[in-house]
C-alpha cells in the first residue's frame, strides 16, 4: 500500500481591516502561527453606508500606523511571526456593536478548512480564499510545515491543535467543507488519526463534514515524498534532498515510515463518508496515479461518492492556474451537488 504524504483562545488577535471580495469586507483572525479565520460579517445595507467613512478612516489610521493589511499576514510556511504581536485595533461602540452581532450570524455559516500546500504564497492562498468567500463560506486556513511532515509526531499535535480549534463554540456546529491540497492532505490526516483514536470524544467533526476535496495528493511510496520534499524546499538540489530524505527516513524508520503507513491505512478507512472530489494529473512527480486510482475505488467500494478530475499534463498544486475553466467547472459541479447551505451562493461559476 502506497504512503500518503499529505489554542487556548480562539483570537490572539482580530482586526476589522478591510478587503475587497465582491464589494464585501472580510475580517482576518489569526487563531495562532499557522491557523487563521477569514470572515465576511452580515451588513445590511444601511449599515455598510454608515461603516464606509469609518472603513476609510481605519484605512488612514492603518497606513499611518504601518500595520499589515489581511495580504500582509504571512502565509508561508516558513512564518516566523509572532501571532500575538499582531495589533487589535480599537472600534468605536457603534462598530463594536455591529461587528458583535455580524459575528454571532457568521457562526451558522459553511465553513471552508482549507489546509493549503507547503511553501503557500499569500497570493496564491487569496485565490482559493476568495473563491469561498465569495461564494458564502468563511475560512479556516491551515498551514503546514516541513517539520510536521519530517516528524509526524508533531504533525499529530498539530492535527489535534486544529481538532481543538474547530471544537471552539465559533465552529463546533457548523458544517464543514474540507479542501486540503499537497501535503496539507497529510496534516488533514493527522487529524482524522485524532479523530480515530479519540472517536467518543472528537467524533463530531467526522458528521459535520458535507465534503471533501484533494488537489495534489502527495501518494505513492516513500521515495514519492522524498521528491516531494527535493522539489518544494529546495528545487536547485532537488536530487541532494532527496537522497537525504530516503537516508532519514530509513534512519528513523520507526518514527516516521512506519507513522506514515499507520496514517495511509486511517485515509484509506477515511471516517468522513461525505461526498469526495479528487484533482491529480498523470505527469505530477509526486504521486503514483495507479495508487491514486486504487484509493479511489477503494472509497467507492465503502459507499463514498467520488468525483475526480485527472489531468495528462498539469502541475503540481497548481491546477487551478493551470487548467483554470476545467478546474472550477468542476469544483462549481460539485459544490452544486452538495446542497451547501449559505445566505450568499448565488449558483453563478466561480471565477478564479
Amino acid at each position: 500500500m502506497g504512503n500518503l504524504a499529505l489554542s487556548t483562545g480562539l483570537c490572539r488577535s482580530e482586526a476589522t481591516m478591510s478587503e475587497e471580495v465582491n464589494k464585501a469586507r472580510f475580517i482576518t483572525c489569526r487563531i495562532s502561527e499557522g491557523i487563521t479565520y477569514y470572515y465576511t460579517p452580515f451588513l445590511v445595507a444601511e449599515e455598510q453606508a454608515i461603516f464606509a467613512a469609518e472603513d476609510s478612516q481605519t484605512s488612514t489610521a492603518l497606513c499611518s500606523n504601518s500595520s499589515p493589511s489581511p495580504s500582509a499576514l504571512p502565509v508561508s510556511d516558513s512564518s516566523s511571526a509572532d501571532p500575538s504581536s499582531s495589533p487589535l485595533l480599537s472600534d468605536s461602540p457603534s462598530r463594536t456593536s455591529s461587528q458583535n452581532q455580524s459575528d454571532s450570524s457568521s457562526t451558522s455559516r459553511p465553513l471552508l478548512l482549507f489546509y493549503c500546500w507547503l511553501g503557500a504564497r499569500p497570493a496564491g492562498v487569496g485565490k482559493y480564499r476568495d473563491l469561498y468567500l465569495d461564494r458564502g463560506m468563511d475560512v479556516l486556513l491551515v498551514q503546514s510545515k516541513v517539520t510536521h511532515f519530517l516528524w509526524p509526531r508533531w504533525g499529530l499535535d498539530y492535527g489535534m491543535e486544529v481538532l481543538k480549534v474547530l471544537e471552539q463554540p465559533r465552529f463546533s456546529e457548523r458544517p464543514v467543507l474540507v479542501h486540503a491540497s499537497s501535503i496539507g492532505g497529510f496534516t488533514f490526516t493527522q487529524t482524522l488519526v485524532n479523530i480515530t483514536q479519540r472517536r467518543t470524544q472528537h467524533a463530531g467533526l467526522a458528521q459535520r463534514v458535507i465534503g471533501h476535496i484533494y488537489d495534489s495528493l502527495v501518494l505513492g511510496t516513500l521515495e514519492h515524498m522524498a521528491i516531494g520534499l527535493g522539489k518544494t524546499l529546495v528545487p536547485r538540489l532537488e536530487s541532494f534532498v532527496k537522497n537525504a530524505a530516503m537516508l532519514y527516513f530509513w534512519l528513523f524508520k520507526k518514527h516516521t515510515a512506519d507513522l506514515y503507513d499507520s496514517s495511509i491505512r486511517t485515509f484509506y478507512d477515511c471516517p468522513i463518508t461525505a461526498p469526495a472530489l479528487f484533482f491529480f494529473s498523470e505527469d505530477d512527480a509526486m504521486c503514483d496515479t495507479a495508487d491514486m486510482e486504487e484509493l479511489i475505488d477503494h472509497w467507492k467500494t465503502r459507499g463514498v461518492t467520488v468525483e475526480s478530475r485527472k489531468w495528462k499534463e498539469s502541475k503540481h498544486a497548481a491546477h487551478m492556474r493551470c487548467h483554470p475553466e476545467d478546474y472550477l467547472s468542476t469544483l462549481e459541479k460539485y459544490l452544486k451537488s452538495l446542497a451547501i447551505p449559505s445566505s450568499r451562493a448565488n449558483g453563478t461559476v466561480l471565477n478564479a
